[in-house]
């Protein structure tokens, strides 16, 4: 008997060690590519073009960045956009999400298979780009402003699935026992059914922020200003110009080209980590949340 007790726990030590070094393996390999961006952000661009990309920097320096930051105010007020639309977009969306899921997982909302059939055939068919743009600018007249950013990310169909999902799992007996103790529907959904909701909170609260801090083809459609651009179509303008500056270095001659000495390989790294470093910092405190949210809204029903 001792000896299939040790033969178990030798087995379950031997599959554990092999899973850890199965999955180090699989995040190594996934961080490999960042690391290798990050590498040749702080590289020398002309060694980045004469060797290609490496996981150490060659020859350090910190030259794409002095670029990029060489007008602070354009990068800081990019920054501030899109921190002020993903912190209230998220808020926002989280608040009207959470809100119809609570109505649509109540079991004594009669309409409630109605609407969930009106929510998902929105998944399946959409009005089309010529009709909202119609609408976005002639009839709401949501030009260079705001909330041409905000409204159109604020609801999403596949999110409420998620947070509903996971309240059809509450307990009835808790929301009764509430309104045994003179609670309405609001102060319920507040008091009892919000505090239970942490884990889908974090997973669509995530989702939502990582669309708004994503997003830069509403910015494309519907904002001309410049001081008005998010994060993400300030890098979508730039790389568009260090193409341009490409093609003007490879047609021009060696006076001209020396007048444009721009790295141009390395400052798209750097962009790319100025705009996804916040994020990569963040996931962290939330990833405990986002798997359970994700784990629990996949099985319930």
């Amino acid at each position: 008997m001792k000896k299939k007790i040790f033969k178990s726990g030798m087995d379950k030590k031997i599959f554990s060690i092999l899973g850890y070094l199965f999955c180090g393996t699989i995040a190594v390999i996934c961080l490999l590519p960042f690391l290798m961006v990050l590498s040749a952000s702080v590289s020398s661009n002309e060694e980045v073009v004469r060797t290609g990309y490496s996981i150490l920097p060659k020859h350090f320096t910190l030259s794409a960045y002095q670029s990029i930051f060489s007008n602070p105010t354009v990068v800081c007020r990019a920054y501030l956009v899109t921190i002020f639309l993903t912190s209230t977009g998220t808020f926002l969306g989280l608040f009207m999400t959470s809100m119809t899921a609570y109505v649509l997982a109540r079991k004594d909302f009669p309409w409630r298979n109605k609407f969930s059939l009106f929510f998902y055939f929105t998944t399946l068919f959409s009005g089309g780009l010529v009709s909202t743009y119609i609408l976005m600018i002639k009839y709401l007249n949501f030009k260079n402003t705001y909330l041409a950013l905000l409204l159109p990310l604020l609801f999403n169909a596949f999110n409420l699935l998620i947070m509903k999902s996971y309240m059809i799992s509450i307990p009835g007996d808790l929301i009764d026992a509430s309104k045994i103790d003179g609670c309405g529907d609001f102060r319920t959904y507040l008091t009892v059914v919000l505090p239970m909701c942490k884990a889908s909170f974090a997973t669509v609260g995530l989702f939502i922020a990582l669309a708004y801090w994503n997003d830069w083809y509403n910015a494309m459609l519907y904002i001309d200003d410049e001081t008005m651009y998010p994060l993400q179509y300030f890098l979508y303008q730039r790389i568009n110009n260090i193409e341009a500056y490409k093609r003007i270095l490879s047609q021009s001659t060696s006076a001209v080209a020396g007048s444009l000495n721009l790295p141009v390989h390395t400052l798209k790294m750097a962009l790319t980590v100025v705009i996804t470093g916040p994020f990569i910092f963040a996931y962290p405190m939330v990833h405990k949340y986002f798997v359970k949210g994700v784990t629990i809204g996949a099985v319930k029903g």
